[in-house]
C-alpha cells in the first residue's frame, strides 16, 4: 500500500488478512496423514489437532464477521464495481482454492510440481498488491484504476515469492522424488535449479524494480533498501547447495518476506 501511495486500510482489514493467512496455510497440515512421518511440523499439527481446529473455526468466524460488517457498510459501492474489479477479486482466491484441489476429486495444482511455486507466487502477489487498493477504494467510494505501478509491483512480488517457493521445494527433495512429484529440483537437480532457475528469476524481479524506481526518480537509498531483499535472496539461494534444517527454511527463507516488507516500508516512509 505504501509503494502504491495508498493510505493504510482500517485495522480490521489487516486482522482479516492475518486470519485468512493462518486458516489457509494450516489447512494443508491438518489434512495430512502423519503415518510414519518424521516431519516435526506435521507431527506437531497432529499432536495439537484440537487446538488447531479450534483456531481454524475461531479465525474463520472473525473473517465472516468482518466481511459481513464491510458488506453492510459498503453494499452500494460493491454493487457498482466493474468487471475488472470482479475479475481481480475472484481470480486469486480461486487459484488458491484450486491449489488444494476441487472437493471430491484427486486433482490439484499442488501436485504439478513445476507449476506449484508460480501458483503460490501469483495468488500471493495478487492478494497483497491489488486487494488492499480495491478495499481502500470501495471504502472511500472511489473507482479502481489499474496502474503501471501496480502492475510492476505485482510482477516484482510474483517473482520474489515464486523464488521463495522454489527454494522451499529444495527442502522436500527426497520426499517429492519418492512421490514422483516433478518439482524443479527433482527434474533438473539442485545446482541447475539454483543457477538456471532461481538466480534468473531473481534478476527478473530485480530488473522490474530498477525500471520502476528509475521511472519514479527514486532516492538512491530507497533503491538500495528495495534491492537488499533480492541480494539476500541470492545469497540464501546459494547457501542451499548444502543440506539445511527445517528451522533454517522457516526462519531464513520465510523470513525474507518479512525483510522485504520492512525494507520496502522504511524506504517509502523515510525516503
Amino acid at each position: 500500500m505504501l509503494q502504491q501511495h495508498v493510505p493504510l486500510n482500517d485495522w480490521y482489514y489487516f486482522l482479516a488478512v492475518f486470519c485468512c493467512t493462518v486458516v489457509y496455510y494450516s489447512h494443508a497440515y491438518i489434512t495430512e496423514r502423519p503415518v510414519n512421518s518424521r516431519n516435526q511440523r506435521t507431527l506437531w499439527y497432529n499432536h495439537s489437532k484440537k487446538l488447531v481446529l479450534t483456531s481454524q473455526v475461531t479465525l474463520t468466524l472473525i473473517v465472516i464477521c468482518i466481511l459481513f460488517y464491510f458488506v453492510q457498510q459498503h453494499w452500494r459501492d460493491i454493487l457498482q464495481i466493474s468487471w475488472k474489479e470482479i475479475l481481480l477479486l475472484v481470480i486469486f482466491p480461486m487459484l488458491g482454492l484450486l491449489y488444494y484441489g476441487v472437493s471430491g476429486t484427486r486433482y490439484s495444482l499442488r501436485k504439478i510440481g513445476w507449476l506449484k511455486p508460480f501458483v503460490i507466487g501469483f495468488a500471493w502477489a495478487g492478494l497483497v498488491t491489488f486487494y488492499p487498493v480495491i478495499y481502500h477504494n470501495l471504502s472511500h467510494h472511489l473507482p479502481y484504476e489499474f496502474t503501471v505501478i501496480g502492475g510492476l509491483l505485482f510482477l516484482k512480488n510474483f517473482m520474489f515469492i515464486s523464488v521463495l517457493c522454489i527454494m522451499f521445494d529444495i527442502k522436500d527433495y527426497a520426499s517429492d522424488a519418492g512421490l514422483h512429484l516433478n518439482t524443479f529440483v527433482v527434474k533438473v537437480g539442485l545446482r541447475r535449479t539454483i543457477f538456471f532457475i532461481i538466480i534468473p528469476l531473481c534478476i527478473v524481479g530485480l530488473g522490474t524494480f530498477v525500471v520502476y524506481g528509475a521511472s519514479r526518480d527514486f532516492h538512491p537509498v530507497k533503491i538500495i533498501l528495495n534491492v537488499l531483499p533480492f541480494v539476500l535472496l541470492l545469497i540464501t539461494a546459494y547457501s542451499l547447495h548444502v543440506r539445511r534444517s527445517l528451522l533454517y527454511y522457516l526462519i531464513i527463507v520465510d523470513g525474507l518476506m518479512l525483510v522485504k516488507g520492512i525494507c520496502g516500508s522504511i524506504a517509502m516512509v523515510y525516503f
